[in-house]
């Protein structure tokens, strides 16, 4: 009998595989056919900072613009993060309702980087029932006078601030754009990450000659893409005190195999199911399965990070050397 629980975020999981934020989470009735189908757990899709901050400074703009002469009159009005909206608690209403409908781990995700408002929407999604949350904390930086330890610093003092706040486990769901990726994973861990994602998938930018205009649309990925997620899993593994999810180009039971060997203890796929339906669950866990068989594996436990950089003395002299030979093996 094969074995494909693992362990992510304090949850034991009855395979790897779960289902990151994307428009099939968006609804109970994607979430259900994803856990009828196999799934693990579930990372709703996530509640963005500009979703609510639009909406209080709209509520902000009705409520004020009729009293800027009087202040007496303004101290009858809450300040701006004491107002409620309608996608915070729609959101919530959500959260609760899955929660209630299914039996697999549910994680709410938040997509923003302002510290001021998370702590309070983490602990309303906390009470909501939801059993961790995915922090993206992903940002562009377009200031060229804004240097990256502030960047760094913005994304290190959200994490800090929203666990605080909150008793269930945290997730990041990180970039690789740092000089130092796994500098950056130390200290978000240390801020009180549980657990990291790597990675984020990029939104595509493109250019239309015919409209002249800029276009930005997310990218479905291919498995070549999962290299940046298995090198930085296999540098991590063993590293922090924190659960390693990969992210980035996992579409087949391979796969998987190798994003757990590389040191993950999960997957997050979004692209696949998009792509082939949540019913393709089945037989990427058959190919699994049958691969596992074939190799006498008994167990995912048994594999993770079987080939990682943990059994290496010196990582930087092995990522190095692999890369010189592999410049000097190629051949067109």
């Amino acid at each position: 009998m094969i074995d494909l629980t693992t362990k992510y975020l304090g949850f034991t999981l009855k395979n790897p595989i779960i289902a990151s934020a994307s428009p099939i989470t968006n609804s109970l009735d994607g979430v259900k056919r994803l856990e009828d189908n196999g799934i693990a757990a579930v990372v709703l899709h996530s509640l963005f900072e500009e979703q609510i901050n639009h909406e209080q400074r709209m509520l902000n703009h009705f409520l004020y613009k009729e009293n800027d002469s009087y202040a007496e009159a303004l101290e009858y009005f809450p300040s701006d993060m004491q107002f409620d909206n309608l996608d915070s608690e729609h959101y919530l209403e959500f959260v609760s309702t899955v929660k209630k409908s299914v039996n697999i781990p549910v994680i709410a995700s938040l997509n923003g980087v302002s510290d001021i408002g998370w702590a309070k929407y983490g602990l309303k999604l906390q009470e909501a029932g939801a059993d961790a949350l995915e922090l993206n904390i992903t940002y562009i930086p377009t200031s060229i006078d804004m240097r990256g330890d502030e960047v760094e610093n913005m994304y290190i003092n959200t994490v800090r601030n929203l666990k605080q706040h909150i008793s269930i486990p945290l997730n990041v769901k990180m970039n690789s754009y740092f000089s130092n990726p796994a500098n950056m994973a130390k200290r978000l861990v240390d801020a009180g990450a549980n657990g990291l994602t790597l990675f984020d998938n990029p939104i595509s930018v493109d250019i239309d000659l015919e409209t002249l205009t800029s276009i930005q649309k997310a990218n479905l990925t291919i498995s070549k893409d999962k290299s940046e997620s298995l090198r930085w899993c296999a540098i991590l593994f063993n590293k922090l005190e924190a659960d390693l999810c990969i992210n980035t180009g996992i579409k087949t039971g391979e796969d998987i195999l190798k994003a757990m060997m590389s040191g993950a203890s999960s997957v997050a796929l979004a692209s696949v199911l998009l792509e082939k339906g949540e019913k393709y669950l089945g037989t990427i866990l058959f190919d699994m399965e049958k691969w596992m068989v074939e190799h006498e594996y008994e167990s995912i436990k048994q594999m993770i990070g079987s080939i990682s950089l943990h059994h290496t003395d010196n990582p930087s002299a092995y990522e190095r050397n692999s890369y010189i030979k592999a410049l000097h093996n190629f051949k067109i």
